[in-house]
């Protein structure tokens, strides 16, 4: 069965559980799937620890052997990529359209063949994702680039790309992720000016830097790029989740309960740390774990979308969804996406008392005494989590719908969850991932 098609999949929360206790966070989606694109740089093989057994990268994985590489598991969470026998530089529309991480494929087919053809990205349906300012990066890099007949095909003028520098109207992390990409084995020094300074970004610098890439200043707002004529292969360890922990943080909040994530980084989600704290809840953090508790929740506090180290808009719909349940009146506003109030219907349908302005990008939230649960319908990873977070604190069943998108972000949200207290199964049973063999078929990332 494709893991990718289980539309009919639920999942069942049953609310009124105070989650307690501790657990490990995963690792980075969006570190992950760069990386394994990057991977396609390596005249070696890579060995990544700490992937996330999700979906997305079960397509990324599909991605890469469609075009010629080899992938294998060591154990749960490590993967190794063998690109040696790489010889596609045109990615194939029907699992792109599964993914908008796929079109991180841009900069390292470009960067080895001279040439890409990459779809124009998939995923969650979250309002524009434009692709101009990949465009202008890879034009900056001495590339002819078009967009013909649903892809995008970027080329080197002379064979290889040649460094420049490259000026963003906006922070933007795909962008800065494919300029990276492309720049490592260009022709020169390229300055990225205006870069996005999220963890994921400087993840993968790391992890270019590991391989014998040229970088410095990912983390800042401008990045500079010597090019080097080739990478070798490495072992790496992928970040932990900052968007899994804040929604594990948020369901422990949102149950007024007391939770640890542990194997996390503090300093990734501070913005969080500072809204919830502003709302009454008790954080605490060390080196490596954060806490919250949150017996009591003074009121609500208001919240803007904004790129690192501002709150993240992957963490808006749950952020909402506890609002919804603070005391008071909390303002939302969304200034990444123009499409991410869609599941706020959702809540209402719950008990909620959500407005979102003529705009859509403002959100009014008033909180209210408790919600209580009710079917339905996750439009996309986040919110499908915000909506699980909203069943926990509600009162008798939530049947969430749209399972799928959930897989696509977190590694077993509902064993997570119910180690920590929680009642969250899946509705018919099905496991998503089997037991690893060591062969792609059967291993821990399916077939898609």
């Amino acid at each position: 069965m494709n893991v990718l098609d289980r539309l009919d999949t639920t999942l069942r929360v049953v609310g009124g559980a105070r989650l307690e206790g501790s657990v490990e966070v995963q690792g980075a989606k969006n570190a992950a799937l760069p990386i394994m694109a990057a991977a396609l740089l390596a005249r070696g093989k890579v060995t990544l620890r700490r992937v996330p057994r999700i979906t997305d990268v079960s397509v990324m994985w599909s991605l890469l052997e469609a075009l010629g590489a080899r992938l294998s598991t060591q154990d749960r969470n490590t993967i190794t990529i063998d690109a040696a026998n790489v010889s596609k530089a045109r990615a194939p529309y029907t699992l792109v359209r599964k993914l908008a991480a796929s079109f991180d494929l841009c900069g390292p087919l470009l960067g080895r063949f001279g040439r890409a053809e990459v779809p124009l990205p998939g995923g969650c349906v979250l309002g524009t994702r434009a692709t101009d300012m990949h465009e202008a990066a890879f034009r900056a890099l001495d590339a002819d680039v078009a967009v013909a007949h649903g892809y995008l095909i970027a080329s080197a003028r002379n064979g290889r790309l040649h460094g420049g520098e490259i000026e963003f109207r906006m922070p933007s992390v795909g962008a800065t992720k494919n300029a990276m990409l492309a720049a490592v084995t260009a022709e020169g020094d390229t300055v990225i000016h205006n870069a996005a300074m999220e963890p994921e970004v400087v993840d993968l610098a790391n992890f270019l830097v590991a391989m014998g890439a040229k970088i410095a200043g990912a983390g800042g707002d401008t990045i500079r790029v010597t090019g080097v004529s080739e990478l070798h292969g490495v072992e790496y360890e992928i970040i932990p989740d900052r968007i899994a922990c804040g929604t594990l943080l948020l369901a422990g909040a949102i149950t007024r309960g007391d939770v640890t994530v542990k194997k996390t980084r503090p300093d990734d989600v501070l913005a969080l740390q500072l809204a919830l704290g502003e709302c009454g809840v008790k954080v605490t953090s060390g080196e490596d774990w954060i806490r919250v508790q949150a017996e009591t929740v003074k009121g609500g506090t208001d919240v803007v979308t904004a790129p690192h180290p501002g709150f993240p808009t992957d963490l808006q719909p749950q952020m909402l969804s506890f609002l919804c349940t603070a005391p008071g009146v909390s303002v939302v506003e969304e200034s990444i996406f123009n499409a991410r109030f869609s599941y706020v219907n959702e809540l209402v349908r719950m008990g909620a008392d959500v407005r979102v302005a003529m705009d859509n990008n403002t959100a009014l939230v008033k909180g209210v005494p408790s919600l209580s649960g009710a079917p339905v319908e996750a439009p996309d990873i986040r919110a499908g989590a915000g909506l699980v977070l909203a069943g926990l604190a509600a009162a008798g069943e939530t049947e969430i719908i749209g399972l799928e998108y959930i897989d696509r972000g977190y590694e077993r949200l509902e064993e997570t969850l119910s180690a920590l207290g929680g009642q969250v199964q899946r509705a018919s049973g099905i496991v998503p991932f089997s037991e690893p063999t060591g062969t792609f078929e059967t291993s821990v990332y399916p077939s898609v």
